[in-house]
């Protein structure tokens, strides 16, 4: 059996341990820490449908740096890490029991799947109602503008 130093030094030393090894497994998990060989940035797949001539089909990004073969590789970058917030999905549906306009948006949908932030992305995008319509346009230009509200 060992004796546990009550020291207030000990006690210092012994959070400093604490905080680095929470620290050096932060950074371990993060990809931009990860080591040689491992793929760089956030990737991306956007498939479009119904959205109209031009604007339908799938996409390929990467971010950090922004490249691929979809129309916007920057500004979809851009409108992606502007609604990534710490500690928030910035793919996130909807909540339930949201109050929605009752407005149509249209019939396009969008896939979007690949790893943001670190994270899998797998979600939908649709413009069934104002809620729905306000999710997709906050991710204008990942996703294609179809005429909503204006933005600066």
């Amino acid at each position: 059996m060992f004796q546990v130093s009550r020291t207030p030094a000990a006690r210092l030393l012994g959070a400093a341990a604490l905080s680095a090894a929470v620290l050096a497994s932060v950074c371990a998990a993060h990809p931009a820490a990860a080591g040689p060989g491992a793929p760089e940035g956030d990737r991306l797949t956007v498939t479009v449908r119904d959205a109209g001539p031009g604007l339908d089909g799938t996409y390929e990004l990467s971010c950090h740096p922004s490249t691929g073969d979809h129309p916007d590789p920057e500004g979809a970058c851009a409108a992606v890490e502007g609604d990534t917030r710490w500690g928030r999905d910035t793919f996130a549906p909807v909540p339930e029991g949201s109050v929605c306009t009752m407005q149509y948006g249209g019939p396009a949908t969008a896939h979007v799947t690949g790893v943001w932030a670190g994270r899998p992305v797998d979600t939908t995008y649709d413009r069934r109602d104002g809620c729905e319509i306000s999710r997709w346009d906050r991710m204008v230009p990942l996703l294609p503008d179809l005429g909503g509200p204006a933005r600066s």
